[in-house]
């Protein structure tokens, strides 16, 4: 690789059933959208800010003590369901701009429920919102270069609570500003934008940026996730010009600033949002300190993992041909992890060492081109102003308009419109005729005029329903052509002439009644038209009217079964054994395999080779009958490939067993600190892959059951390993019932110490929470290898595995948590992902915790960060000197 100069780029357009025009009182092409605002206002800056008029969702006044910037005292926000909600913007074709939405929660429903939800441009996936915090702003940033009049930005796809916006903003470029050789099929998504040696915490932007980019300040390590600055890093600075060269680049401000290695090097770690992944990455350099006679600056860039880099070298004033004059360095394509190590060191024959003023980070996010007939659609929509003709975005990505189903194709096409009732006027738009996969059209029940447009083009279309309209002419005799025409409605229109041959012929569902003038001609064949006489009359005017406008529109919708993929056929109770029959699969009870609190475990196999463990409960107290019976009721009526099967039970001669599937392999605890360690401990990937199905079983309890299960006992030694190494989640003894409507179960405090829910042991009152707080601490259990409570591997003091690695993940210390049988092995961007998600699973309060789901999903990220991590390192070491993008599995 080798150093490059251009680039800036990023933005994006958020698309919600209204057209917003960019040509309104703004900053000169600006556009600056409070969501949820009253009336236009101008900001401390110099910022026009309009409110978003929108026809859907609603507006919501929020208080956050430390927020005083007007344009936050206000949101949009929009029904948790399964459609998409978008913004559309106007822009200039052929220019770039950059795109902003960002998002503050200040517990605008009174949940205290953190959303979860994504945001799109277009078709394209921009983003995954997650709020962690009631009083944070989440900030989203894309580059891109327009290639229509329109843009749109949509939220959707509700994990947790509602999706919101806070400020929408759209900033447009000059000239080649973040041009790329790419920009054609990728967006620039931006990931860091940091000010180093920034004399306050404030972002530099407009108007000391003319593009009004936020230039983070480097002392703000959670909103850079700057972590690790080496030690003799200062802070310098000065007053003096500084000549950037170039419309684009760093306004002087930003310049005038810089960090200084006064020990040779400079290291930071920066956590990148979006990576792993290719994407371009420039430092900005300008000599700002004064050199004596005699003296250099000159250092390398040193990367991890990429050796290449560190041969060119940076010599700031010779490669700037001045003093105080910007250069920029850099790559256009590059591999870069979600963790970034980066080092500037000073070469031997160097005086000074390094000086960084500024950087950028973009990941290239591949644009989804949407359906085939997103152009030919938006020619329909654009003749109406009514809600359904607003819906904005992409026809069929991610989500279909409300009157469309789409193809399941990776460009999809428009398969049905469902236009009933809508109070259409005037002819039949022409551009549906050019839908190639069309299959239905529903356009009965309106004010349609003029003839029926040649359908020949569809030729895919079965179902046409164009009744009750006041459409006149013929009946066109191109219908004959449509080879899979299998039903046609045209009753209760103007139509004259006659019926054509081929249409009688065909065997289909023909109804033309209520055309007065409209006669059937001679046919030669057996035909299966509906002809309803005319002495039915009005009666069957109205009746046809109400069954066409109440009983035919659908409205597509995306399937979101959660759990039935993953379960098993249920059966209604568990099976009751005999004791005999006990006996003789255990040999009587010779081989002991475990034993908790419940009692012994024993292993057996039935007559049928079908291997069994049978827990015997160890005494007939209130207590352990109430256990039994619990898992008895349970686990007879959830099924799930991730929870461990009940086969049945047996209660003779008082005694009381359960009997479940043989899990080979023992309890994850034995494989983490138990006799199973030694000499065969399990690597990372599998040990994602075990949090990664614990999780579903999980998922299954908390929103795959009705009503939901809180399972209480989470901890390493209830999830159990099959002979493949997959895990299951079991001993349910403790389990409760969520009550419905409720969103808290009173509830005697049951658990272990260690993985007990603090906030449930205070209030005992339980939720699903509480088990998002347990499953947190196997997680760092499946870091470290340590234990949850421990007296020995903490040193002199017994100590609880939070609190221990808290104090090591805050300051940026992973290292020396992880289990060193993993003999780093692993990608340390997994690594991170996961021990920050621990961290928010053990958050003291249950309101602060994600969902199941979403701890489900950061885990397979990192799974999806291990796997990549390989492929793309085997990929780009194929493609040697290849000039064009490396290689991105995603």
């Amino acid at each position: 690789m080798e150093y490059h100069y251009y680039f800036r780029l990023l933005i994006f357009v958020f698309s919600l059933v209204f057209l917003i025009d960019s040509s309104s009182s703004q900053m000169p092409g600006f556009v600056s959208l409070d969501c949820g605002g009253d009336d236009s206002f101008t900001d401390d800056i110099g910022i026009m800010w309009s409110p978003d008029t929108l026809a859907y969702g609603e507006t919501t006044s929020i208080a956050v003590a430390k927020e005083t910037m007007r344009q936050y005292k206000t949101l949009r926000h929009f029904p948790a369901d399964s459609r998409k909600y978008c913004y559309t913007l106007n822009v200039t074709s052929r220019t770039r701009y950059l795109i902003r939405a960002t998002f503050l929660y200040g517990n605008f429903d009174n949940n205290n429920v953190y959303p979860t939800f994504d945001i799109f441009l277009g078709a394209t996936h921009w983003s995954n919102i997650v709020i962690t915090s009631a009083d944070r702003i989440e900030t989203r940033e894309l580059i891109f270069l327009a290639t229509t009049s329109t843009i749109s930005v949509c939220l959707s796809d509700a994990t947790t609570g509602s999706p919101f916006i806070s400020t929408l903003e759209l900033r447009p470029f000059n000239g080649s500003t973040y041009y790329t050789d790419y920009e054609d099929n990728y967006y620039l998504s931006v990931s860091a934008r940091i000010n180093f040696g920034a004399d306050s915490d404030a972002p530099v932007r407009y108007p000391d940026d003319p593009f009004d980019r936020l230039w983070q300040s480097d002392s703000l390590k959670k909103a850079n996730y700057l972590v690790g600055v080496a030690a003799g890093t200062e802070k310098v600075s000065t007053k003096m010009p500084i000549d950037t060269n170039m419309d684009g680049g760093p306004p002087e401000k930003v310049m005038q600033t810089a960090v200084v290695g006064t020990r040779g090097s400079l290291t930071y770690r920066l956590n990148l949002d979006g990576f792993p992944g290719s994407g371009w990455a420039l430092a900005y350099f300008a000599e700002i300190e004064d050199l004596k006679l005699g003296e250099s600056r000159k250092f390398r860039l040193v990367l991890p993992g990429n050796p290449d880099i560190s041969k060119a070298i940076v010599n700031i004033e010779e490669n700037a041909d001045a003093k105080y004059r910007l250069y920029e360095a850099g790559f256009v394509n590059l591999s870069l992890p979600f963790l970034l190590y980066f080092q500037f060191v000073k070469t031997g024959d160097s005086s000074r060492g390094p000086l960084l003023n500024a950087m950028e980070i973009n990941k290239y996010l591949k644009k989804n081109e949407g359906s085939i007939d997103g152009p030919i659609v938006a020619n329909v929509v654009s003749r109406y102003s009514s809600d359904w003709a607003l819906e904005g975005g992409d026809p069929c990505q991610p989500v279909p308009w409300s009157w469309v189903n789409c193809s399941s194709d990776p460009r999809p096409k428009i398969v049905s419109i469902m236009l009933s009732c809508k109070n259409l006027t005037g002819n039949i738009p022409s551009d549906l005729t050019k839908l190639s996969g069309l299959v239905e059209v529903w356009l009965d029940g309106n004010s349609l005029t003029g003839s029926i447009p040649d359908f020949t083009g569809c030729v895919n279309l079965q179902i046409i329903h164009l009744e009750n309209n006041q459409l006149t002419g013929g009946l066109p005799s191109s219908l004959t052509n449509l080879p899979n025409l299998k039903e046609l409605y045209v009753q209760n229109n103007m139509l004259s002439g006659k019926v054509p041959k081929g249409l009688l012929n065909k065997k289909m569902v023909l109804n033309y009644t209520g055309n007065v003038d409209l006669h059937e001609g001679s046919s030669s064949g057996n035909h299966m038209s509906i002809i309803i006489g005319a002495s039915i009359g009005a009666a069957v005017l109205l009746v046809s009217t109400i069954v066409s406008c109440l009983c035919f529109p659908k409205l597509s919708q995306r399937n979101r079964d959660k759990g039935a993929s993953e379960s098993q056929a249920p059966t209604e109770t568990g099976h009751c054994f005999a004791l005999s029959d006990i006996e003789v699969a255990t040999k009587k009870f010779e081989k002991k395999i475990g034993s908790g609190g419940f009692g012994d475990v024993y292993y057996g196999k039935l007559k049928d080779d079908i291997e069994i463990a049978v827990k015997v409960l160890a005494s007939n107290s209130n207590q352990g009958k109430r256990e039994f019976s619990n898992e008895v009721t349970l686990l007879s009526r959830i099924h799930h490939r991730n929870l461990v099967q009940l086969l049945g039970y047996c209660q003779e001669d008082g005694k009381s067993m359960l009997i479940y599937e043989f899990m080979h392999n023992g309890t994850l605890k034995e494989h983490l600190y138990g006799p199973l360690t030694q000499g065969r401990s399990i690597n990372w990937i599998k040990r994602l892959e075990i949090a990664e199905d614990s999780a579903k079983g999980i998922e299954y309890l908390h929103t795959g059951c009705t009503p939901a299960i809180i399972h209480r006992d989470l901890k390493t030694s209830n999830i159990l390993l099959d002979k493949q190494m997959r895990a299951k989640v079991s001993d349910f003894g403790f389990s409760k019932v969520s009550v419905d409507g409720e969103s808290h179960v009173s509830s005697v405090v049951r658990g272990t110490v260690g993985y007990l829910d603090p906030e449930y042991y205070n209030s005992q009152q339980l939720t699903d929470k509480s088990d998002i707080y347990s499953f947190g601490i196997i997680l760092l259990e499946l870091i470290s290898g340590q234990e949850a409570i421990s007296c020995d591997s903490f040193g002199l003091n017994c100590r609880n595995i939070v609190q221990w690695a808290k104090q090591h993940i805050e300051s940026g210390d992973i290292h020396s948590i992880v289990d060193p049988a993993l003999h780093n092995e692993y990608n340390i961007q997994s690594m991170w992902k996961i021990a920050e998600k621990a961290l928010m699973c053990v958050q003291p309060h249950g309101y602060m915790r994600p969902s199941i789901s979403e701890v489900l999903k950061e885990v397979q990220d990192a799974i999806l960060i291990e796997t990549e991590a390989t492929i793309v390192r085997e990929c780009n070491s194929d493609l040697g000197n290849f000039d064009g993008l490396v290689c991105v599995p995603r």
